[in-house]
C-alpha cells in the first residue's frame, strides 16, 4: 500500500513541474512576440526604453513568482510523500508486531498485506509468498505444509462465523481464525494463538467440574445465594435430596418461592443473622417443614466477600439432625441401661485413675471385695480400702499392668466377708489421646466354685466315679512312668489284671445298688492288700495292680494275698455277700516293653485263668497269643456279618427327667448295634465293637448303622429324636461330614432329629481336625453330644472349645446315687457345669425310682436306662413312635 501511494505522489509532482516549465517558457515567448509585433509595426522605436525594461523586469518577476510557486508546491508534495511513507512504515511496523496474524486481500482476493506474525504462526517465510498471490493460494500452501486440515469452503464458512474457526496445528497449538469482508469487497483475516486460553479454559472447566463433583458428594446440604436479592445460585445433590427439588428448579428463586411461609421466615431470619455477624459466620439449629413433617437442621452460614471486601453471596451448609437427636436421646437411654447392666453383672468392675490411683467407678458386685458400698469407695485408693499387706500387693500388680499397657490376667485370693475367696482378676490399661495411661479397668471374678469343680472334674478324668480308684487312663499313665523308671536298670515289676468273680450274680440277685457297694468294698480291700502299690479300676469288674520286687514271686504273693483278702465275706446292708478274684499277670520286661503290651498280656493271662477256673492265678505265656488269633477269627466273622446282614439295631428310650416313670416323657431313642452270630449266637457289643474299632471295620459298620437308623427314624409318625454313636475311627478315616450329609438327603430325615454321640477320643486323637469336623457337622443342623462324660479324660477345654448340645453322664456315677455322697456331688457338679455352658444333660444307667427322682430334683434334662426301657427292636416300641396309633386309625377308617 505504501508503494502505491508513493507512485501517486510522483505523478502529481511531474505534472506540476510541467506546468511551471510551460509557464516560464510562455512568458519570454510572449515578450518576443510582442516585441516582434511592435517591431513590425514600426512602433519599437517609439517605445520608451524604460517601459520596455519595466516590462522585462515584470516578466522576470512573474516568472520568478511562478517558479517560487512551483518550488513551494514541489516541496509540499515531497513533505506529503515523506509523511505518507512514515505513516505506511508505522502501520506496517504496528501490524507486524501484533500478537495475531493478519492477512488482507482486495476485491479480487489478491493478498495486499500479510504480517510477520502470520508467517511465524504457520512456519512460513516471506520467500514463500509471491506477487498477485490470492487467498486460495495461501490456503493451499498451508495445506501442503500440513498446517491446515479443512477445505477452502469450510475455512471461509467457519472463519466468517461468530465463533470463528479453531485450527489444531501438529505441534498441539490451537489457532483462532476470524474472517471479515470489507465494504470495498476486500477482506481481513486475523489468526490468534489461543492454546494457552484453551488450556486455561479446560483447566477451569475441569476445576469447576471437580468442585461441583466434590460438593455433590458432600453428605451435607450446600447452597449459595445472592445477598442482593436472596436468590439461590447453587445447590448440591444433598440439598436436592433433602428438599426434593432439582437444582434447576431452585436456582433463581428465593426462600419464599420455595418453602412454606414459616420455614421461609426462619431461613430469612437466619440469613440476616449471618449478615449481621461480626465474623461473617452464624451457626444455629432450627426447624423447617418438609413434606408435611417437621425436620430439625443444624446450619452454618458464611458471608463470602469479593476482592473489594464487599459481601457478594451467602454460602450455607446444613444437615438434617432429626434422627441424630432421636439417637442422642436413645443414647442417653442406652447409657442409663448400660449403667444398670454394669451394676448388675456378676463380675466386680472397678475403674481406677492412673495418676493418683483413686477409684472412679465401682459396680455393685465390687462391694464384695471392697467390703463397703460402692459410693463410699469412689475417690479412695487401695491403701484407703485394704490392709497394708493386701494394698501393697494390689498396688504392685496395678503398676505392673500400667507399665505393660495391655491386659494382665491372674488369679489370687482376696479376703471378703465370706472368707478368703479365689478371684480371677483382669487388668486393662486405657490410654489417652497422647498414648499415656489414663485409666486402669479391673474386673474381679469369683472362681472359687469353678476351680473346685474343675478340680473335681480333673479328679474324675483319672479316677473311677464309683470306687474313686484311678481309672484305666491313669493306670496306663502310671504303668508308663514305671517302665521309664525301671528301663535299663535290670529291675522287674508285675502287672496284675484282677477280675471280680460273682459280681454279675450279686447284681442279678440283690440288684446293682448292692453290687456297686460291693465294688466299693472290694476296692478298699485291694488297696489295703497292695500296701501302697498302684490299684486301678479298669472296667466294670476288672482291676489292675502294679507290684515291684523280684518277679514272679512278688506278683504271685500279692495275687494270693488278694485272693485271701477277698475270700472273706462282705457285710453289705445286712446281707452276707461273697466274692472271689481271678488273676492274670505279666512281668516287665519279659512280657512287654510298653504299657499297652504289658496290660494286654496280663489280660490274656486273665483270660486263660478264667478258662482254667475261677479264683486261679495265671502267668502270661507266649502260647496265650491264641487269644489274639481268636480275635482275628472274630474279626473275619464280623467282616462277613456286615456284608451278610447279620447286624441289627436295638433302640433304647430317652426321656425328660420326671419324678416318676409316668411323668417321664419319651423324647427319643439311642440306636445300638447288635450281632447275631450264626454259630456263637448273640455277641456282646463290648466284644465286637473294640475289634471293629481296632481293625477299622467300624467305618463300614458305622456307615451301615447311620444309614439304617436315619431310614428307620424318617419313617416314624412321631418326629422323635434318634441318637447314634460315632467312633473316633470314623473321624480319622473317610469323610464323616459328607457321609452324614448324603445320608440325611437320601433318607429325608430332618437334621434336627439326628443326634451324634462322640467320646473325647475324637478330640484326643487330633484336636484341631476333630474340632473342625464337629463344627462342620453342627453346621448341617444335627445335634452333637459328648458320651460317657467323666469316664475318661473329659477335659473341660473340650467343652470350652466346642458348643456341645448335650453331655451324657456315665452310668458309673448314676449307679451310686443315694449311696455315695461323692457320686451325688459329681453328678450335681456336672449338671451345674452343663447348664452354665448352656448344654443339656442326660444321665445314663438310670435303673431305680430314687435315681430318677434325684436327677429330676437336680434339674437333669434327660434320662436313659433300664427303668425306662431296655434296648429292643423298634417294633416293640411301636406305640411310642406312633405306629400303633396309626395302625389303629387305619383300621377304624378302613
Amino acid at each position: 500500500m505504501a508503494d502505491r501511494n508513493w507512485h501517486a505522489g510522483s505523478t502529481i509532482l511531474i505534472s506540476v513541474q510541467a506546468v511551471v516549465c510551460l509557464a516560464c517558457t510562455a512568458a519570454p515567448a510572449r515578450a518576443v512576440a510582442l516585441s516582434d509585433q511592435f517591431a513590425s509595426s514600426g512602433h519599437v522605436g517609439r517605445l520608451d526604453p524604460g517601459v520596455i525594461w519595466e516590462a522585462l523586469i515584470a516578466g522576470v518577476a512573474v516568472s520568478a513568482f511562478l517558479a517560487a510557486i512551483v518550488l513551494w508546491i514541489h516541496s509540499a508534495l515531497r513533505r506529503a510523500k515523506r509523511a505518507q511513507l512514515r505513516r505506511n512504515a508505522f502501520v506496517s511496523s504496528a501490524m507486524n508486531n501484533l500478537n495475531q496474524g493478519v492477512v488482507m486481500t482486495d476485491a479480487q482476493r489478491r493478498i495486499i498485506f500479510c504480517n510477520d506474525r502470520y508467517i511465524e504462526i504457520y512456519g512460513l517465510s516471506r520467500s514463500d509468498l509471491w506477487a498477485d498471490m490470492t487467498g486460495y493460494d495461501l490456503l493451499k500452501l498451508r495445506r501442503d505444509r500440513g498446517v491446515l486440515g479443512v477445505s477452502d469452503d469450510e475455512f471461509y464458512e467457519k472463519a466468517a462465523s461468530h465463533n470463528g474457526l479453531i485450527t489444531e496445528l501438529p505441534d498441539g497449538r490451537a489457532i483462532l481464525v476470524k474472517y471479515y469482508v470489507l465494504p470495498n469487497g476486500g477482506s481481513v483475516a486475523t489468526h490468534l494463538d489461543v492454546s494457552e486460553q484453551r488450556r486455561l479454559s479446560r483447566q477451569l472447566a475441569s476445576t469447576k467440574q471437580f468442585l461441583e463433583t466434590v460438593l455433590d458428594n458432600v453428605p451435607a446440604c450446600v447452597a449459595a445465594k445472592n445477598i442482593e436479592d436472596g436468590r439461590y445460585i447453587f445447590a448440591n445433590s444433598a440439598y436436592e435430596r433433602f428438599w426434593g427439588f432439582s437444582r434447576d428448579y431452585v436456582v433463581g428463586k428465593n426462600a419464599r418461592e420455595l418453602f412454606a411461609p414459616a420455614s421461609a421466615a426462619t431461613i430469612e431470619a437466619t440469613d440476616r443473622a449471618a449478615l449481621e455477624a461480626t465474623d461473617g459466620q452464624f451457626r444455629n439449629q432450627f426447624e423447617v417443614e418438609r413434606g408435611g413433617t417437621q425436620r430439625m437442621v443444624a446450619s452454618i452460614r458464611i458471608v463470602v466477600r469479593n476482592e473489594s471486601n464487599q459481601p457478594e453471596f451467602l454460602l450455607l451448609v446444613f444437615e438434617d439432625i432429626t434422627d441424630r437427636r432421636s439417637l442422642s436421646q436413645e443414647l442417653e437411654s442406652t447409657k442409663k441401661f448400660l449403667e444398670l447392666v454394669v451394676d448388675n453383672i456378676p463380675v466386680a468392675l472397678i475403674v481406677e485413675q492412673v495418676k493418683d490411683g483413686r477409684y472412679l467407678l465401682a459396680n455393685r458386685s465390687a462391694e464384695t471385695i471392697l467390703n463397703r458400698r460402692r459410693e463410699e469407695a469412689t475417690g479412695l485408693t487401695a491403701s484407703d480400702i485394704f490392709n497394708a499387706k493386701e494394698a501393697k500387693l494390689i498396688i504392685a500388680r496395678d503398676e505392673a499392668a500400667i507399665k505393660k499397657r495391655g491386659m494382665i490376667t491372674e488369679e489370687h485370693p482376696i479376703s471378703t466377708k465370706d472368707g478368703l475367696r479365689l478371684f480371677l482378676t483382669r487388668r486393662a490399661t486405657v490410654l489417652n489421646d497422647s498414648g499415656e495411661p489414663q485409666y486402669l479397668i479391673k474386673t474381679h471374678e469369683d472362681v472359687t466354685d469353678r476351680r473346685q469343680t474343675e478340680s473335681r472334674m480333673a479328679h474324675m478324668a483319672y479316677h473311677d466315679g464309683l470306687t474313686d480308684l484311678p481309672n484305666r487312663a491313669a493306670f496306663l499313665q502310671a504303668l508308663t512312668q514305671m517302665i521309664e523308671a525301671c528301663e535299663g536298670t535290670g529291675e522287674e515289676f508285675a502287672v496284675l489284671c484282677v477280675d471280680l468273680d460273682g459280681l454279675k450274680e450279686v447284681n442279678d440277685v440283690f440288684g446293682h445298688a448292692l453290687g456297686d457297694k460291693l465294688l466299693i468294698e472290694v476296692a478298699q480291700r485291694l488297696q489295703d492288700a497292695a500296701r501302697g502299690g498302684v490299684v486301678a479300676r479298669l472296667s466294670g469288674d476288672e482291676f489292675g495292680l502294679i507290684i515291684d520286687g523280684k518277679q514272679p514271686d512278688a506278683g504271685l504273693a500279692l495275687a494270693q494275698q488278694l485272693g485271701h483278702a477277698l475270700a472273706q465275706e462282705f457285710q453289705i446292708d445286712g446281707r452276707a455277700v461273697r466274692a472271689g478274684v481271678t488273676t492274670g499277670m505279666s512281668i516287665f520286661p519279659h512280657n512287654g516293653a510298653d504299657a499297652a503290651s504289658l496290660l494286654a498280656n496280663a489280660g490274656a493271662a486273665l483270660f486263660r485263668a478264667k478258662q482254667k477256673s475261677r479264683g486261679s492265678i495265671s502267668l502270661y505265656q507266649p502260647e496265650m497269643d491264641q487269644q489274639i488269633r481268636d480275635r482275628r477269627v472274630l474279626h473275619q466273622d464280623l467282616s462277613k456279618a456286615i456284608k451278610n446282614g447279620e447286624l441289627s439295631l436295638a433302640f433304647q428310650p430317652q426321656g425328660i427327667a420326671g419324678h416318676s416313670v409316668a411323668e417321664t416323657e419319651i423324647i427319643g431313642f439311642e440306636a445300638l448295634a447288635r450281632w447275631q452270630h450264626p454259630v456263637r449266637g448273640q455277641v456282646s457289643p463290648a466284644e465286637f465293637i473294640p475289634i471293629a474299632e481296632e481293625s477299622g471295620l467300624i467305618v463300614e459298620m458305622g456307615e451301615w448303622i447311620l444309614r439304617e437308623v436315619c431310614r428307620e427314624a424318617a419313617s416314624w409318625p412321631k418326629p422323635l429324636q434318634v441318637a447314634v454313636n460315632l467312633s473316633p475311627a470314623q473321624f480319622m478315616h473317610g469323610d464323616v461330614v459328607g457321609l452324614v450329609h448324603s445320608i440325611l438327603l437320601e433318607t429325608g430325615l430332618a437334621p434336627g432329629r439326628l443326634e451324634l454321640e462322640i467320646t473325647e477320643g475324637v478330640l484326643i486323637e487330633d484336636f484341631d481336625r476333630g474340632l473342625a469336623l464337629l463344627r462342620r457337622l453342627k453346621a448341617l443342623g444335627v445335634r452333637i453330644s459328648m458320651d460317657d462324660f467323666g469316664s475318661g479324660y473329659s477335659s473341660l477345654s473340650y467343652l470350652q472349645a466346642f458348643p456341645f448340645d448335650k453331655i451324657k453322664i456315665d452310668r458309673t456315677f448314676v449307679m451310686n446315687l443315694g449311696r455315695n455322697p461323692q457320686s451325688a456331688a459329681i453328678v450335681r457338679a456336672v449338671i451345674e457345669l452343663g447348664h452354665g455352658l448352656e448344654m443339656s444333660i442326660i444321665a445314663e444307667g438310670v435303673e431305680t425310682i430314687e435315681q430318677l427322682a434325684f436327677l429330676a430334683r437336680e434339674g437333669c434334662d434327660g434320662v436313659q436306662g433300664y427303668l425306662l426301657g431296655r434296648p429292643k427292636p423298634i417294633e416293640q416300641y411301636a406305640g411310642l413312635i406312633g405306629r400303633a396309633e396309626t395302625m389303629e386309625l387305619a383300621l377304624k377308617t378302613g
